[in-house]
């Protein structure tokens, strides 16, 4: 068994990530996490020094290392991570996708709080980082799409979360 977890910055797949695999007994990767621990930078500084591009290779290979050295586990994508190099088809045919699709204003208002902690938003004003939303999932919504299970609960539930992914 294994869980990606799709969704918008903001959208909880950390946090359900961990929860959901606390659950099912089944170890947790937070795919950021593991980006930043294997280059020793943020993701913030890959994406200054180094570029998308090779942000985007690195996500695509840490992603295919792990997912093929376990049998089973939950992962928290980051948000572009289904976007690139036909990553979505690569998780879809590993395992089980699941998109968080959470409301806008419910990411626009977790976003801004969390505003001072994400690269991209920081020097935003608050109508630049709606807009900021509003661009980015439009360009993302047809990746997401393409996961086995949508979640558009709100508030999501653990035990719905585990009946949708058991029973698609």
């Amino acid at each position: 068994m294994k869980i990606f977890l799709l969704g918008f910055m903001g959208s909880g797949k950390s946090y359900w990530g961990r929860q959901l695999s606390h659950k099912l007994q089944v170890p947790f990767f937070d795919l950021d996490e593991q980006i930043v621990n294997a280059e020793g930078t943020s993701i913030n500084e890959i994406f200054d020094k180094k570029g998308e591009e090779y942000f985007r290779l690195v996500e695509k290979d840490t992603l295919h290392i792990i997912t093929n050295s376990r049998d089973s586990m939950v992962m928290a994508c980051g948000g572009g991570t289904p976007c690139f190099f036909n990553n979505i088809e690569f998780m879809n045919q590993e395992g089980t996708t699941v998109w968080l699709d959470v409301p806008m204003r419910v990411l626009y208002d977790r976003l801004l709080k969390e505003r001072s902690r994400r690269p991209l938003l920081k020097n935003l004003s608050d109508e630049q980082v709606w807009s900021f939303i509003m661009k980015k999932f439009a360009d993302r919504k047809i990746y997401y799409e393409q996961s086995e299970i949508i979640i558009n609960e709100d508030p999501i539930l653990l035990d719905s979360l585990i009946e949708k992914v058991f029973h698609a």
